[in-house]
């Protein structure tokens, strides 16, 4: 089977969107953001979302996600200063995990910068061993599906 190329895709492809700022900080000596601040971005707006729906109380939720898989492809630069949308979306809801896919879209592009995908894993707080994804996210995914 032929490996399928990575493609830029569309903003009307993402459910959800997060407006982030770049930081001075985020560009490397190349000029552009570097590659790594992306996982922080797709960090964030997972986790923003899971909090902001209720699903997740930093302190208190007997179950969290760990983060097992990660990547990105890059398709243009992206460069302090300049605002951010980070688009999410759930693209596949498993037993136990969840994969997220992330849109990085520059201010009045229609088109992702980047695309990247999120693996998270649900696991009881203080074993650390998976569990079932609870039923609320599981509800709340389905509105973030693809």
């Amino acid at each position: 089977m032929a490996d399928v190329k990575p493609r830029p895709q569309h903003r009307s492809e993402w459910r959800h969107f997060l407006e982030i700022q770049t930081r001075w900080e985020d560009n490397d000596v190349y000029g552009h953001v570097n590659n790594a601040v992306y996982y922080s971005w797709f960090d964030t707006a997972v986790n923003n979302w899971l909090i902001h729906k209720g699903l997740l109380d930093l302190e208190r939720s007997p179950v969290v996600s760990l983060v097992a898989e990660t990547g990105c492809s890059y398709f243009e630069s992206v460069t302090y200063p300049e605002p951010i949308d980070i688009g999410l979306r759930a693209d596949r809801i498993g037993t136990s995990s969840v994969t997220y896919g992330l849109g990085v879209f520059r201010k009045g592009s229609d088109l992702a910068a980047a695309v990247g995908r999120f693996v998270h894993v649900s696991v009881d707080r203080e074993t650390r061993r998976p569990v079932p994804l609870p039923e609320a996210l599981r509800l709340a995914l389905r509105e973030l599906a693809a």
